[in-house]
């Protein structure tokens, strides 16, 4: 019979070791590639407009892709600078963009292993992705992310929003499937160092739970209605505050809040913080920015 002493040296050996192998699965942080593309990077205090619907000003045809956040847009809401982020779902998979039919035909050859349960009712026609790479799921999202990525940069995109970035926290019951915190922060890390491979810069959409560890790898975050779930510096803390302080712009936007209930406390906190249509839906109006 093994002692207690032992047993409890034994115990700490074991989750030294799982922790080590923890850290030598993480990806390290890959910095922005100059030499194939600006890396811009926005100021802190930076006005956006966050338009995904409707006929954009610029890049006409993106084989799929959208244009996303538009910086230093007019008082009525037009992209007037030539800076773009590049939207792309990372997490689900949707079924109209033009590569859907290959994240259909891996999902029939592995036996249903990647294409899970409906996003919402809402968005009724994306699926959430299986991340975990038990019979190559990660590593097939991730390539065709490269593709999607390779495009973003073709078309002269400054920088990617990678989307649905959280099915961790979301739970199987609502995904689908079992992905766990490590398995999430290691397909986050990788997205960001692809997205600086192609030398463009990379937010952070949500993911509150991993703030702090992906702080390290992204450039800038998004946020949606942190203000409404009075969550914005506590889930958990210290939160998107942590990324201010680190010179990290935070783009935050409300839909179904006021904005003088919000826009005070966003101003303070430094966020560049945006109110959109309570319907959710990304044309470029309405469009009201805290400042």
């Amino acid at each position: 019979m093994i002692g207690v002493a032992t047993g409890l040296k034994v115990l700490a050996a074991c989750a030294l070791a799982l922790a080590l192998a923890g850290a030598a699965l993480a990806a390290p942080p890959v910095t922005c590639d100059t030499t194939k593309g600006a890396c811009w990077t926005p100021a802190l205090q930076t006005r956006w407009q966050y338009q995904l619907e409707g006929k954009q000003r610029r890049f006409v045809d993106t084989g799929g892709i959208n244009v996303d956040i538009c910086m230093a847009p007019s008082t009525g809401g037009a992209c007037v600078s030539p800076e773009a982020l590049c939207y792309l779902s990372a997490g689900d998979i949707e079924s109209f963009r033009p590569d859907y039919q290959a994240f259909v035909d891996f999902d029939a050859q592995c036996g249903h292993c990647l294409i899970g349960k409906p996003f919402s009712r809402t968005f009724s026609d994306e699926f959430w992705a299986n991340i975990n790479d038990d019979q190559g799921q990660s590593d097939f999202m991730l390539q065709m992310m490269e593709q999607r990525v390779q495009k973003c940069a073709a078309a002269g995109f400054d920088g990617i929003e990678f989307d649905v970035v959280d099915a961790y926290a979301q739970g199987q019951a609502v995904t689908g499937w079992n992905i766990s915190y490590a398995t999430q922060l290691d397909y986050d890390q990788r997205l960001a160092n692809l997205a600086h491979t192609y030398g463009m810069t990379v937010a952070l959409k949500n993911d509150l739970g991993q703030l702090t560890d992906l702080m390290p790898y992204f450039d800038y975050a998004i946020n949606e209605q942190c203000f409404q779930f009075e969550e914005c510096d506590n889930n958990p803390p210290p939160g998107y505050p942590a990324w201010v302080a680190a010179g990290k712009a935070v783009f935050q936007v409300e839909y179904r809040r006021s904005p003088r209930r919000f826009c005070p406390l966003a101003n303070a906190a430094n966020y560049n913080s945006i109110k959109k249509g309570a319907s959710f839906n990304l044309y470029d109006r309405p469009w009201q920015p805290c400042r």
